[in-house]
């Protein structure tokens, strides 16, 4: 009976713990950045502010230049926060109509073609 009740509120201890998983500055939402500690609505809008203005954080040191980050928060969040590469950009059109090419194969060949409107 001891046994059950010790497995039962194991079970409920460690279901009651979020995930410890490091948040992406460069792409968590508002609401993402709330929940890690010490971070509330005011400093997360300052991020996200922060990266729209700014582009994507190259590092978890870049936070320092956020809006009310000093030295000692930066280092004490440190683990809570990481800095995936920043994703690609989208190809900008190449030719100044936004026309695409089409790689078609013929003859044994690939010939680039523009489609026909």
């Amino acid at each position: 009976m001891i046994r059950i009740l010790v497995t039962l509120a194991l079970a409920f201890a460690t279901a009651s713990v979020p995930a410890l998983a490091a948040v992406d500055l460069n792409t968590a939402t508002r609401d993402e950045l709330v929940a890690v500690p010490g971070i509330g609505p005011t400093k997360a809008q300052a991020i996200v502010d922060h990266r729209t203005a700014n582009g994507p954080f190259k590092s978890v040191d870049d936070l320092r230049d956020v809006k009310g980050f000093r030295g000692k928060l930066v280092e004490r969040l440190r683990p809570e926060f990481t800095v995936a590469a920043a994703p690609a950009k989208a190809a900008t059109r190449a030719e100044g109509k936004g026309a695409q090419t089409v790689a078609r194969a013929g003859a044994g060949r690939i010939a680039e073609e523009k489609p026909r409107k």
